[in-house]
């Protein structure tokens, strides 16, 4: 049998793969990982942790607006752009410090530079080759692009994190949940939004009634909907000129490119290998993550399932235990919560009411919309909105949604009753905590007619 130099080589070193390599070491196998741009990727360093951090910030104003309700008067000076990029890129840099140890604690080998395979156990790395018995695509998702005249003058949503300087005016284009966070941060922190959406609408593809819902709050916020996609960008001296399909312009300091992420498959090695794609472009694998060439195994944002970190540190892991522990197991990807960190967020888990009628569920649906107590002081117009979708003939919970203050963390636990299957009974028994917006999950009692 031929020596590999290593039994699993793993291309990039973002969430699936750092958590496929470590833990691949710990079992005692030779690893290898190959990155060119940066450990922990688009989580990490251009995307949920870096967001969030900007999210944070961008709340204070809110926050300090409302404090004048409950006799808390803050003076508001001016913003600092500079500070805020610097400690997010010092923060981020401490979490590469910790990846790159819990690689080099493992015993797993980094390779610095672009990887591409060559054969279904060779891959290339900065001009040298390496074997394995098994090799690993983790490469993840690049910013899609607009396909239109100056699309090179848009920053896209990698960009964003690390501007020189704060817009005072931007154009965000797409409509899905990074054009609506940083549509939020931007405007907390001062700066005039408007979201350009082909589809006139924010947020296609969650629940509806909680999608319209989500849509007018965050437009409340003094964000503006222009209900057209830009046809062409031009400079226009220290500023940018975005032309739409009506003929309709605007000018702006800033416009963002936040139309998608595409799986990050160039110069990788796939078409000369003949390896399998969906319709999508992303590869095609099966249950054990193979694909259409054996030996070869994709994973996280290159494959057609969610694209979350938690789904790719799960896929991570059950890769390894098919691979190395003799398991049978396939991957579930029902009921995985999401939350979108808009203001107020959404967040969901488990069918929608469309997905549910679409199954030909039997279905009662339970909602409420009421201000939050935290804000009955101020004069605050923002609702919350929780929604419960149950199956009429178990009686099981099969969804639910909320938005506003808190719905991630408050979906987390209404995500874990439903995995466990809890009916609306259970919910219905379950004692509150009040005074909170969470209580509204076990208090709706009336089906909607």
């Amino acid at each position: 049998m031929k020596e590999f130099d290593f039994d699993l080589i793993v291309i990039g070193a973002g969430s699936a793969g750092v958590r496929a390599s470590r833990m691949a070491s710990n079992m005692g196998k030779r690893v290898a990982v190959v990155e060119s741009r940066y450990l922990g990727g688009t989580c990490v360093n251009v995307g949920c942790v870096p967001k969030k951090l900007f999210v944070y910030a961008s709340e204070f104003t809110q926050y300090a607006h409302e404090a004048n309700s409950y006799g808390l008067n803050y003076e508001l000076k001016e913003f600092d752009w500079i500070t805020l990029r610097n400690n997010k890129t010092k923060e981020i840099e401490r979490l590469n410090g910790i990846y790159k140890n819990l690689l080099d604690n493992s015993g797993a080998t980094t390779l610095w530079g672009h990887g591409k395979l060559n054969d279904r156990h060779t891959v290339s790395v900065a001009g040298k080759q390496y074997t394995a018995e098994k090799i690993l695509l983790a490469t993840g998702g690049w910013p899609a692009t607009l396909g239109i005249p100056g699309e090179d003058l848009a920053i896209n949503s990698n960009d964003f994190f690390y501007l020189e300087s704060f817009p005072k005016t931007a154009i965000i284009v797409g409509s899905g949940y990074i054009a609506v966070e940083f549509s939020g941060i931007l405007n907390g922190l001062g700066c005039e939004v408007k979201i350009a959406s082909r589809s006139g609408k924010l947020l296609r593809g969650f629940d509806e009634s909680t999608r319209i819902i989500a849509e007018r709050e965050i437009l409340k916020k003094g964000i503006n909907l222009i209900a057209e996609p830009p046809r062409s960008i031009e400079k226009s001296g220290d500023k940018f000129l975005v032309t739409f399909n009506s003929g309709r312009t605007e000018e702006t300091d800033l416009v963002i490119n936040t139309t998608g992420r595409t799986p990050n498959i160039k110069d990788l090695g796939i078409n000369e290998l003949n390896i399998e794609l969906n319709p999508n472009n992303t590869i095609k694998v099966n249950g054990q993550f193979e694909t259409s060439v054996a030996g070869i195994y994709a994973m996280g944002d290159l494959i057609d399932t969610p694209q979350l970190t938690p789904v790719a540190l799960a896929e991570a892991m059950t890769f390894l235990h098919q691979q190395y522990e003799g398991s049978n197991e396939t991957l579930v990807y029902s009921d995985i919560p999401t939350a979108v960190f808009s203001q107020p967020s959404l967040a969901t888990v488990g069918l929608t009411e469309e997905q549910a009628i679409k199954q030909g569920v039997n279905i009662a649906i339970f909602e409420s919309e009421f201000k939050a107590l935290r804000l009955t002081l101020t004069e605050s117009t923002e609702r919350t909105y929780m929604k419960l979708v149950v199956d009429s003939d178990s009686d099981k919970v099969i969804g639910a949604h909320m938005v506003g203050e808190h719905a991630g963390e408050i979906l987390q636990g209404i995500a874990i009753a439903i995995k466990a299957g809890a009916t609306k009974a259970v919910f219905d028994s379950t004692i509150g905590i009040h005074p909170s917006s969470a209580e509204e999950f076990v208090t709706m009692r009336t089906a909607r007619a």
